[in-house]
């Protein structure tokens, strides 16, 4: 770095919270959530959204089980004072989901929107003030007793304006707007100063949200902070705790996750992260975060494609394809090794027959979001055995050997290299047949076989063409492929040692067919031939052929 860090930035200053008890705690029940993707997420857009976008994204935010939705800044925009006035005017807020809006702590502002909420059934209030220590200092030249007097004198005006509603008082909101940039001992007193005002009581709580409005610290000490907060606050049982983190560091998940274990009740975020700068909290990475550890988010995410769509539709924005969960390659792996490993978990579960999810390398089933497993394994160069085994079953029922295999595989990695890119599973079936079921010099016409023992000895004769003449061999053996061994050898002088065979059925009913695979000794190792036909016998004696005509090439 050209700039000498320790120069021109100071560590930020920890709580010294020697006795802290959030790294004992658990999450055993899911935050409150609040979305903030139709206020905060959209000022930060470059075209914000227009009122079929809002809407569509407040249908979207309704249907995952929000009751807590910031849908504006209606003093500030005049369209998010239509947007509000659309959905009151328009019905389309449910009994049971509560709009936030969201005002500075000015006279003129505070009753513009009080006029937006005319008609609204529930409501929250959120007021803010800037408390931070360089922003009271170099913007607005306030001392500590005039930043109080500021949230105090709009606390007193909403609560005014609230006891005068026709429909009920609303809930308040103070926020110390970039309280990761306020003295601690100053967050209190003013938080304190504004409960009092408002008059914070039971069944009157005050929500406080804590907004980590710049991130500039580690998780941990966001935490300590917040811990030490809710411990030093007057009256902690009136307050509900509400965190608001950025993502400036790229911690804002885990900032949230352990200001909750601190003492939070309630988060504030956005669908996938969007917001100022690096964005806001990711709410579905949270939610999710807590489904894989066995609690009930309290949001419905079983869709995550759709939800995912109406997100990138309403804020032009795109998920990125590895963002936790919902990105488009997160159930997707190329490693050979991966997906070996992948495989072998869906087939332990399927033979376990057990609810638990096991699965090596995938946390969470995609299937509990909305995903298949088809895309879980894709093929490239960097694929193994395991994922081109598994595709192949996945898509054409073929269950391949461990053996046959790992000598496919370089088949596949071979077009993969000289592609240059992914192979769909139609191009695997493609290399499959091309290596294994293309005819030959030799091919199997037709084959009759009859008992000559009580011992299982059967007499095989075979119809084949034979570099394009027809021949009819005759053999006995231990069964119909011992028998065409047989005949092979005595009547066209081919020595064949079979050294591995598998069969298994392809579909169900009158219309599933056999396959066969086969290894028999080459001139530099076993070579395998394959082959699907609806007679088991047929399928087998065309394996052997198979692996013959690739042993002769």
């Amino acid at each position: 770095m050209k700039t000498a860090a320790s120069e021109k930035y100071r560590p930020y200053p920890a709580i010294r919270l020697t006795d802290r008890t959030w790294p004992d705690r658990a999450i055993t029940r899911p935050p409150a959530w609040c979305s903030v993707d139709l206020r905060d997420g959209n000022q930060a857009l470059i075209d914000p959204m227009d009122t079929p976008r809002k809407l569509r994204l407040w249908n979207t935010l309704v249907g995952m089980g929000f009751k807590q939705i910031e849908v504006g800044f209606p003093a500030a925009s005049q369209t998010d004072y239509d947007f509000i006035r659309f959905l009151i005017d328009g019905g389309h807020i449910p009994d049971d989901v509560t709009i936030q809006i969201l005002t500075q702590s000015r006279e003129d502002l505070i009753r513009k929107s009080f006029e937006a909420l005319d008609g609204a059934k529930r409501a929250i209030v959120h007021l803010y003030n800037s408390t931070s220590e360089v922003q009271r200092r170099v913007v607005f030249g306030f001392d500590r007793q005039g930043c109080i007097d500021l949230a105090l004198a709009g606390t007193r005006l909403v609560r005014e304006l609230s006891a005068q509603r026709a429909g009920g008082e609303v809930t308040f909101q103070y926020s110390p707007e970039s309280f990761t940039g306020t003295e601690p001992d100053f967050a209190v007193a003013i938080v304190e100063a504004v409960a009092e005002a408002w008059g914070a009581a039971k069944g009157r709580e005050m929500i406080v949200n804590l907004p980590a409005t710049v991130e500039m610290s580690t998780p941990n000490l966001y935490a300590d902070t917040v811990e030490w907060f809710c411990r030093t606050v007057k009256n902690r049982a009136n307050l509900i705790i509400s965190v608001h983190p950025h993502n400036d560091r790229g911690t804002g998940v885990a900032a949230a996750e352990l200001a909750v274990m601190a003492g939070a009740d309630r988060v504030e975020g956005t669908l996938f992260g969007n917001g100022e700068r690096t964005g806001n909290v990711d709410v579905c990475t949270l939610a999710l975060n807590l489904f894989t550890q066995g609690i009930d988010p309290g949001l419905d995410l079983s869709d995550i494609d759709s939800i995912r769509a109406a997100a990138e539709e309403c804020t032009g924005l795109p998920v990125h394809p590895r963002h936790p969960y919902a990105g488009e390659l997160v159930y997707t792996a190329f490693s050979g090794s991966h997906q070996d490993a992948i495989n072998k978990g869906f087939k332990a579960r399927e033979k376990a027959n057990s609810t638990v999810w096991e699965v090596p390398y995938l946390p969470i089933d995609p299937a509990d979001v909305g995903r298949t497993y088809e895309a879980v394994i894709r093929i490239n160069s960097q694929s193994g055995k395991g994922g081109v085994a598994y595709v192949l079953e996945r898509d054409y029922g073929l269950e391949l050997p461990k053996a046959m295999q790992s000598e496919f595989s370089k088949v596949v990695q071979s077009v993969a290299d000289r592609e240059g890119r992914e192979l769909s599973p139609a191009e695997i079936h493609a290399a499959f047949q091309a290596t294994y079921l293309e005819a030959g010099a030799i091919q199997v016409v037709d084959y009759s076989t009859v008992p000559v023992s009580s011992k299982g000895t059967r007499a095989l004769t075979a119809q084949l063409v034979v570099g394009g003449a027809e021949r009819i061999i005759q053999g006995v053996g231990a069964g119909p492929v011992d028998a065409f061994v047989h005949a092979l050898q005595k009547d066209l002088g081919l020595f064949v040692t079979v050294r591995d065979y598998h069969e298994h059925a392809i579909g169900e009913g009158s219309e599933s067919q056999a396959a066969c695979y086969v290894a028999i000794d080459g001139k530099a190792g076993v070579v395998h031939g394959a082959a699907i036909d609806a007679s088991v016998t047929m399928a087998a004696l065309k394996a052997v052929v198979g692996a013959i005509n690739r042993r002769e090439r």
